[in-house]
């Protein structure tokens, strides 16, 4: 199919000139039919996309590039655009009446959300006929879940798309198998094989890891040889590897007691947790969801009590480590971003510290609102920004606060990865600080060694670390640590949660 010509082109030299290293994987990947991009996140993955689009754009026959991205970070892209381009990208919503005149129209640049292409599969696949189309997925993890309706919409337009490119610093959101899907989409199997039940099941971070050594070794000899097989299309760099200069990032961990009135709602709730998983005195439940939800109930009383008894009196232990935290932050005249999974709680600090001129951010604001919490927190006045990994966690730079503090945290590496690195960046010059508020024995001590036995595997995945220095960090405890913590002696069946 031959290019559109238009009769006025828009210029497709790129305002700046790109770092070193982003000029060294932009010509890794500019002639490629396929390529992803997984430099950790805050090493600028969004300049090597523009640059590559503007490339193809002048260079090779395609008529128009479509960036995909979380509908939370349209906007985002969009100033990009403006800051690094000279073109203006057209926008599909989910107004379907100006979508037509979108998909009618000659731009080089349409942006859109994930779902969309789910909502007008019918008119891309027309679209696609009639144009060379190249496709950016940014924060590609979205389609992690082979199984998923929007996933399969993803698999089956691939092959419409003449290049396809994927971006994300966290590959392996959570489990190494989350990397298939997205490699799947680019190559359709070629490099990591068409079975994902197979992957699966080779790459499973699972609980019969621990104490047994035969499954351990093939477990690790299977995550060690996945980066090779995808490096011929694919660049990461680290932030260890040299590439820039940032501050250090410390992490501090902060221990705490369960007050009285809280341990003894916690002991309940893990008695009836015990009682609910165990079947037939040995087996576990094997329904994931119901697992995970049940596990949350301790992460909330271990958070806040009052998320699951609105008649307790009294508050957290953790409350009075958080305030002395940012008291203390604030007495430097510094910033910090609080994190928590939780909206109740979110809403709670933010009145608490108005006085610190607090702003949030959760899933239950619009977007605007959101977007106007971030233009308030970079401002002087505004010292403390409290928010949900799920609503905040990607495409935002908020290198004015140097600390965040995770006052609880879910299973998600992804969200905890994320959430920490939206002050890690480039254009930060203080020491960045992630503080962890833990309380001792609890369910907060497993989601810490767990989250670390999940790095430790996406680093290997993504060839972070060699085998040998995955080997002198692994530690499997988890599997065991869970049982403790629900007090279950011995048990037949694979406790699972994600």
């Amino acid at each position: 199919m031959k290019k559109i010509h238009l009769s006025n082109e828009p210029k497709t030299n790129p305002k700046f000139d790109a770092f070193p290293y982003q000029k060294e994987a932009f010509e890794s990947i500019k002639d490629l039919e396929y390529a992803a991009v997984f430099h950790e996140q805050g090493l600028g993955k969004t300049k090597i996309a523009i640059d590559t689009l503007l490339y193809w754009l002048e260079k090779s026959s395609i008529d128009t590039v479509l960036i995909v991205t979380k509908k939370q970070l349209v906007q985002n892209w969009k100033k990009e655009f403006s800051s690094h381009t000279y073109i203006k990208p057209a926008i599909l919503t989910d107004e379907k009446k100006n979508n037509h005149f979108v998909f009618v129209s000659p731009a080089r640049v349409i942006i859109t959300n994930f779902e969309i292409l789910q909502v007008e599969k019918n008119q891309f696949v027309l679209y696609l006929k009639t144009r060379n189309v190249a496709i950016i997925i940014d924060e590609s993890a979205k389609l992690k879940n082979p199984k998923s309706k929007l996933t399969q919409t993803y698999f089956e337009l691939s092959h419409l798309f003449k290049k396809r490119l994927i971006l994300t610093g966290t590959p392996v959101a959570n489990r190494p198998y989350d990397i298939w899907a997205q490699i799947f989409f680019l190559d359709h199997g070629k490099s990591l094989g068409n079975n994902f039940s197979d992957f699966k099941a080779q790459t499973d971070l699972s609980n019969k890891l621990a104490g047994n050594e035969d499954l351990q070794e093939a477990f690790e000899r299977e995550l060690s040889g996945i980066f090779e097989k995808i490096s011929a299309f694919s660049v990461r760099e680290t932030k260890n590897s040299g590439i820039i200069s940032l501050p250090d990032k410390v992490y501090i961990r902060e221990e705490t007691e369960l007050s009285p009135e809280q341990s003894v709602l916690y002991q309940q709730i893990r008695e009836e947790l015990r009682i609910e998983v165990i079947k037939n005195g040995e087996k576990i439940i094997d329904d994931s969801s119901a697992m995970v939800k049940r596990l949350l109930r301790l992460i909330q009383v271990t958070s806040n009590p009052l998320l699951i008894d609105e008649s307790f009196i009294g508050k957290s232990a953790k409350e009075t480590i958080l305030d002395e935290l940012i008291k203390g932050i604030l007495a430097k005249d510094e910033k910090c971003i609080v994190w928590t999974s939780f909206i109740e709680n979110v809403d709670y600090f933010n009145k608490l510290y108005s006085q610190f001129g607090s702003v949030k951010i959760h899933g239950g604001m619009k977007i605007t609102e959101r977007n106007r919490s971030v233009e308030k927190f970079r401002l002087q006045e505004h010292k403390v920004l409290f928010a949900t990994p799920a609503s905040a966690k990607e495409g935002l730079t908020l290198t004015e606060a140097n600390h965040v503090i995770f006052y609880d945290r879910g299973f998600s590496l992804d969200d905890y990865l994320q959430a920490q690195d939206r002050i890690h960046r480039i254009s930060q010059t203080k020491t960045c600080y992630v503080h962890n508020i833990i309380a001792r024995g609890t369910i907060d001590e497993w989601i810490d060694v767990l989250l670390e036995a999940k790095q430790n595997a996406a680093s290997l995945v993504q060839g972070d670390i060699s085998l040998d220095e995955y080997k002198f960090k692994v530690d499997y405890s988890f599997g065991d640590i869970v049982k403790k913590i629900l007090n279950i002696q011995a048990c037949q069946e694979e406790l699972r949660y994600e």
